[in-house]
C-alpha cells in the first residue's frame, strides 16, 4: 500500500519543527529518512503512526487521509516500532507479540488459531521463538526487546512499517539479520537510520531532511554524494562501489570535518585531510 506525506508542519510547545515535508514510499518499497540529529526524522515518523497530530498538511495511506480513519482501522493499516520502547512489561514474550494482534480482536477475547499462527511466525522471523517466548521482557536485553517489539508490529499485518531507528541496541549479526528480514518482506516501509550505509543497503528510496525540511529525495545513489555529505552532515567523505552488494558505500575521513557554507563559497574543510585531494 502506497503511503504519502504531503505538506506536512509539525508545531511543538509553539515551536514549528517540520514544515513542507513531502515524501512517499511505494507499495513494497522501504523508503528512509535520514538527517542530522534534530532534523525532523522522528517527528513526521510520529505523525505518520498517529503520535502527533500535524499542524498543516496530511499523510495518505493507500489514498485515505489517515485523519479519516478510526484507531482500529489505521492500527490495522500502519504498525510502528517507535524510539520510545517500553521496558517495564511484567510479561513473556509472546504475551508482547500478542498484543500486536489487539486491532482484530473483541476487547477480553482470547487468542484464536490464527493469532496463535501470526504470532508464531513473527517469533521465529526475528530469532525469538522456542524457549525465548516464555521469558520475561523485562529480562531481555535491549537488542532482543528490540526484536520482541519488532515481532510485535509484524503481528499487527499491517500494510505499512513505521520503524524509528530499528537496528538501535542490535549487534552486528542482528542488524543484519533485521534489515534482510525487511528487504524479504516487501511490506511498505518508512524508517529513520542514522546509518547511512545501511539506509544506501536497504532503502529503495532516501529522503534527506534537514532543518525539519526535505533537501533531497531518490535513490541512494542519486543522494548520497561527497557534496550532500559536506553540505548536510558536515562530513568529508567519499561515495564508492560496495565490493560485494554494488550498493554506493560512503567512506568517511575520521580526520576531517565541514563547516557550513558561511559566505557563499562553499563548505569549507577544517582538520587534517588525508589522502588525495
Amino acid at each position: 500500500m502506497r503511503i504519502a506525506v504531503e505538506d506536512l508542519a509539525v508545531a511543538l510547545s509553539g515551536r514549528t519543527v517540520v514544515s513542507g515535508v513531502d515524501l512517499i514510499a511505494e507499495e513494497g518499497e522501504i523508503a528512509g529518512l535520514v538527517g542530522p540529529n534534530g532534523s525532523g526524522k522522528s517527528t513526521v515518523l510520529r505523525t505518520v503512526y498517529r503520535h502527533l497530530a500535524p499542524r498543516a498538511g496530511r499523510v495518505l495511506v493507500g489514498g485515505t487521509d489517515l485523519r479519516a480513519l478510526s484507531p482500529v482501522e489505521s492500527a490495522r493499516r500502519i504498525a510502528a516500532l517507535p524510539q520510545e520502547r517500553g521496558s517495564d512489561f511484567e510479561l513473556t514474550v509472546r504475551e508482547v507479540v500478542a498484543m500486536g494482534r489487539t486491532p482484530y480482536k473483541r476487547a477480553f477475547a482470547a487468542d484464536d488459531d490464527t493469532d496463535r499462527e501470526v504470532v508464531g511466525r513473527a517469533l521465529e522471523q526475528v530469532g525469538m521463538a522456542g524457549s525465548h517466548r516464555w521469558r520475561r521482557f523485562s529480562a531481555l536485553s535491549g537488542g532482543e526487546r528490540q526484536r520482541v517489539l519488532l515481532a510485535r508490529a509484524l503481528a499487527q499485518a499491517p500494510d505499512v512499517l513505521v520503524l524509528d531507528e530499528p537496528t538501535n541496541h542490535l549487534d552486528v549479526r542482528h542488524q543484519v539479520e533485521l534489515l534482510t528480514l525487511l528487504r524479504r518482506q516487501r511490506r511498505t516501509t518508512l524508517l529513520a537510520l542514522h546509518d547511512l550505509n545501511a539506509a544506501a543497503s536497504v532503502c529503495d528510496r532516501l529522503h534527506v531532511l534537514h532543518d525539519g525540511a526535505v533537501v533531497a529525495s531518490g535513490t541512494p545513489r542519486e543522494v548520497l554524494t561527497a557534496d550532500l555529505l559536506a553540505e548536510v552532515f558536515g562530513v568529508r567523505a567519499a561515495v564508492v562501489r560496495h565490493p560485494l552488494t554494488g550498493d554506493p558505500l560512503i567512506a568517511f575521513d575520521h580526520r576531517a570535518t565541514v563547516r557550513g557554507d558561511r559566505d557563499g563559497d562553499g563548505p569549507e574543510l577544517t582538520g587534517t585531510p588525508t589522502g588525495p585531494g
